[in-house]
């Protein structure tokens, strides 16, 4: 009995080793099976990052807004109103300010899902929002704070975890507004 292997070929070079291209290729050739999915994966999130973030924030707050619509079907819904309230003097109507909350939220999270035209004023509400969102830290010290101690509570933290969305929307700010210009410079 004789026994013969067979080793697996590579696709013939054309010449040039030290091409990128085929640097790529005799890469993937030589990876073994069960490392090409993560580093597909990881490509793929890589190339879409900006949107996967930016979609992401805005199923949230499309989610968040809709809740505001139904009667106490938000678990923010009273504090929101009470901060509202606050800065508006009490001048406006707790439902006018309820379905404006919604409204807004709503809008900011389909600006952000949808991009393109839409994405810049979507980013610059959302600030906006953000600042009314965290003025409530000092605005409801009572809610926000535990007495005798600088820990948040659980509506505080509510609050204080909305840091991250605004990490989120500074990163998909500064990569629009630094290369969304130089976009429409080359199309004129």
């Amino acid at each position: 009995m004789s026994s013969h292997t067979v080793e697996p070929s590579l696709p013939p070079t054309s010449g040039n080793l030290e091409s990128p291209v085929l640097g790529a290729q005799l890469e993937r050739a030589a990876r073994p099976p069960t490392s090409r999915f993560p580093h597909r994966l990881a490509e793929l999130v890589d190339t879409h990052a900006l949107t996967l973030l930016r979609a992401t924030v805005g199923i949230v707050f499309v989610g968040f807004g809709v809740l505001k619509l139904f009667p106490s079907a938000s678990p923010a819904e009273q504090l929101a109103v009470d901060a509202a309230t606050k800065m508006t003097l009490g001048l406006v109507p707790e439902t006018v300010l309820l379905i404006s909350l919604a409204a807004l939220e709503t809008a900011i999270g389909i600006g952000l899902i949808v991009g393109r035209r839409l994405l810049r004023p979507a980013l610059v509400a959302f600030f906006l929002h953000m600042g009314g969102v965290f003025s409530t830290l000092f605005l409801l010290p009572d809610a926000m704070w535990q007495p005798h101690s600088p820990a948040p509570t659980m509506e505080g933290q509510y609050v204080v975890k909305n840091v991250v969305l605004v990490a989120v929307c500074l990163v998909v700010a500064a990569h629009e507004w630094s290369h969304g210009g130089s976009r429409r410079s080359r199309g004129r």
